[in-house]
């Protein structure tokens, strides 16, 4: 694939990253995403990880995993997510990676459950991130990497639930270190076309992650593939794809198939 591929580091069987590595190698991947506990743990591995980057593991991305985020209806628990990712933005630019990623929430609020309307208006809730985003990427700028802002679906955030809104805030921020995440799993549930959304996006699009429609492993599901990769290619995505899923069956049978699903439905290009 002209983009590469990484795996998130919990889907891969091993006892250590460089184990996982030479796994995700044979069955097609070109790096691992990282995953960003709280309690700044990232950083707290820095010692693995600076053995791992050593010994030649490609580590381009990290992934929050914290059970509070940036847009927090407790000031406290966002400053602490502020914090967090900070220091992964930090940790990540070390090891010679592109950057981190965060929703505005997760599991914090959904209009589709009762009581339906949020504690806090979308002023402030837009107000809440866009000093929050601010905050992250003016740090990116000067680690040298990036902020990438995912939107989630509706049932697991409020705020933000498409490329276009995430895109608004980027442009709000004003920095090019702040860009946007594209999970196809999401886009499944809340965009009309995710072809169309995401060429609207494309200055704008950092990072993408993928499963499929089920959230399990691409060919698990019903996602277009081929249209998506080509929809990429088209609009000359410069990024990563990240394998963010459940895996269906035997794990490594199922990373092997996300893989080659992908692979096979990049775009070929006629022989010259």
């Amino acid at each position: 694939m002209t983009i590469p591929l990484a795996c998130q580091e919990q889907l891969l069987p091993g006892a250590g990253l460089s184990e996982k590595y030479a796994l995700a190698v044979s069955l097609g991947y070109q790096g691992i995403e990282l995953r960003g506990r709280g309690d700044l743990a990232l950083a707290r591995r820095l010692p693995e990880l600076r053995r791992a980057r050593a010994e030649g593991v490609v580590m381009p991305t990290v992934c929050v995993e914290m059970d509070h985020f940036i847009g927090d209806f407790d000031p406290a628990r966002s400053r602490d997510a502020v914090r967090n990712l900070r220091s992964q933005l930090s940790v990540i630019a070390e090891l010679g990676g592109l950057g981190a990623m965060t929703p505005a929430a997760w599991g914090m609020f959904s209009r589709r459950l009762p009581p339906f309307e949020p504690p806090r208006p979308p002023e402030g809730d837009r107000q809440v991130l866009v000093d929050a985003l601010g905050e992250l990427g003016e740090h990116a700028r000067a680690e040298g990497v990036t902020l990438f802002l995912e939107p989630l679906n509706r049932y697991e955030d409020h705020m933000v639930n498409r490329l276009d809104e995430a895109v608004a805030l980027c442009r709000a921020v004003g920095l090019p270190s702040v860009r946007v995440v594209a999970d196809t799993y999401h886009m499944n549930i809340e965009e009309d076309d995710a072809c169309a959304a995401l060429r609207a996006a494309a200055p704008y699009l950092g990072h993408v992650q993928v499963s499929d429609s089920n959230r399990y492993q691409p060919g698990a599901g019903h996602l277009d593939w081929p249209a998506l990769l080509a929809t990429l290619d088209a609009i000359g995505y410069p990024g990563w794809l990240a394998l963010e899923c459940r895996l269906r069956g035997e794990p490594v049978a199922a990373l092997r198939q996300a893989a080659a699903v992908l692979a096979h439905a990049w775009p070929r290009r006629a022989a010259a």
